[in-house]
């Protein structure tokens, strides 16, 4: 890359939003937790301090010497960041009387200020923060204020380093956007990330790491290991082997409607029938994590097997994507859960990594398939993961489980389809509750599964909100999937945003 932005990570539930803002100005940003200061600095142009759950005077705050990096680029903190900010340099940093979360309006002290160029007077912004900036050393200036906030904003004297109490970052900050961009503007950023810029790079990087060697990538139907089948395709050709494994974990029908699709592509794909292995592997296994696991270490397996098949094969094709990693590696060493592309992995792997779109959110992804010229049928499916119906079935899978929540799934994604309502959804899918329950079906009393119904509006799946699908649509359903599933009696649907919860329930 060219240039890009680095934002340091304490942990605040908003990081990922401040790198979709970037992003969407058309500038490549990374996010690095706030200890891992990227060693490679010559394209960097300028720093983001993210929030964080702590007070800056916490013992357990996470606490950084942020002198050298403040003396070498541009920095922008936004609350955490700032009164990092402040209180390295001085500055005093209290609880606030009263936590102060919600809408605010901004005060523009200074409308000279390059950070607050063009930014309206009486600004809507969005406070999140239990802790307020009391006092600045005497070569800070106040550039905003609010009515509680009398340090809403600042800018170091004579340096490219400012602190804003708010978070630009959220929706309800009217300004946001325009804050971020002026500090692109300051950071002389060219703002020419695009998805055609995305693809020259990266199959001019894949040609040069990859050489003649020869790859072998797993597809899945979906859209990340489709955009990356393309890809790599399109950097070493027929060095290409694709290789879709039926896991007993798909849609109904899946495996041979994926198959179908591919044909227009051009790529060299095996189809693979592996059912009856990971079924004999995933036996009498209930946890989430040993589930997905299991399955990664057999996709490795069977990979590895049909590598050995071929002469040379030294690279394993991954659809990895940006919210994969960072889900994976919390910063506070904490696993979320592992996804099937980071955390399913064997330690010791005869075939290196390449993954073409581990940086990328998943509506990026979307844009380079269509600048690929891909079609619209792969492009825009829902997000489907990994480890399939084996994480959407919770407690032990076995065919029969499989069956039913293959049945209940495609009624499901086939009457969303009816109603039109396929693309207004991020994500739709069903989960079978190790719970039975009573019912009556006909003159029978009955005592069968339940499914959940989940459905999310998303734009990059770090947050969802429950989808409010109509109430006719949900009592079809419903009707549909208890008439003609055997095996289950009640229908229930989902209504958790994500966070709290996961889209996925393991």
């Amino acid at each position: 890359m060219s240039e890009r932005i680095i934002i340091l990570n304490f942990g605040s539930q908003t990081t990922q939003l401040i790198a979709r803002r970037l992003r969407e100005l058309n500038v490549y940003c990374e996010i690095f937790p706030y200890n891992k200061f990227p060693e490679y600095q010559d394209d960097i142009r300028g720093v983001i301090f993210s929030g964080s759950p702590f007070a800056v005077y916490d013992k357990d705050a996470f606490k950084l010497d942020i002198s050298n990096i403040c003396n070498n680029f541009p920095v922008l903190g936004i609350c955490y960041g700032a009164q990092l900010i402040a209180h390295a340099s001085g500055g005093k940093v209290e609880a606030a009387g009263t936590r102060e979360y919600g809408r605010a309006n901004l005060s523009v002290v200074d409308s000279s200020n390059p950070l607050l160029k063009n930014v309206n007077a009486n600004s809507q912004i969005w406070m999140s923060h239990g802790d307020t900036i009391t006092e600045i050393p005497d070569n800070f200036e106040v550039i905003a204020s609010t009515d509680k906030v009398a340090i809403a904003a600042f800018q170091i004297k004579n340096k490219h380093t400012w602190g804003v109490q708010f978070h630009p970052e959220v929706f309800h900050s009217a300004d946001g956007m325009k804050i971020f961009e002026n500090f692109l503007d300051i950071c002389k950023c060219k703002r020419n990330w695009t998805p055609a810029s995305f693809i020259e790079t990266t199959i001019a990087d894949l040609k040069q790491k990859l050489g003649n060697d020869k790859v072998v990538l797993g597809l899945s139907g979906g859209v990340d290991s489709s955009v990356t089948a393309v890809l790599l395709h399109r950097a070493t050709g027929k060095n290409l082997t694709c290789i879709f494994v039926d896991n007993g974990l798909l849609r109904k029908n899946e495996f041979e409607n994926v198959l179908n699709d591919y044909k227009h592509l051009g790529l060299n794909v095996t189809g693979i029938d592996a059912k009856n292995k990971f079924y004999t592997a995933l036996t009498g296994i209930v946890s989430p994590e040993q589930k997905r696991k299991i399955i990664g270490k057999n996709f490795i397996d069977i990979f590895e097997g049909e590598a050995a098949k071929l002469t040379n094969v030294k690279w394993l094709g991954q659809g990895t994507i940006y919210p994969d990693i960072i889900e994976s590696l919390s910063i506070t060493g904490t696993t979320i859960k592992s996804h099937h592309n980071v955390g399913g992995l064997p330690e010791h792997m005869k075939l290196k990594l390449v993954e073409p779109l581990r940086l990328l959110f998943k509506d990026e992804v979307r844009r380079v398939g269509m600048e690929l010229g891909m079609s619209e049928n792969l492009i825009n499916r829902h997000p489907f993961p990994g480890p399939g119906l084996g994480i959407r079935i919770i407690g032990e899978i076995t065919p029969e489980k499989v069956r039913i929540l293959q049945d209940a799934d495609d009624i499901y994604i086939n009457l969303l389809r009816q109603y039109n309502l396929y693309n207004d959804v991020w994500q739709a899918c069903t989960i079978l509750l190790p719970v039975r329950s009573v019912g009556v079906m006909g003159d029978e009393r009955t005592y069968e599964n339940t499914i959940a119904l989940r459905a999310v509006t998303s734009t990059d799946a770090m947050t969802a909100d429950w989808a409010k699908l109509p109430y006719d649509f949900l009592s079809k359903v419903s009707n549909e999937i208890i008439n003609k599933v055997k095996g289950v009696n009640r229908v229930v649907y989902d209504i958790s945003s994500k966070p709290p919860a996961t889209i996925e329930w393991e």
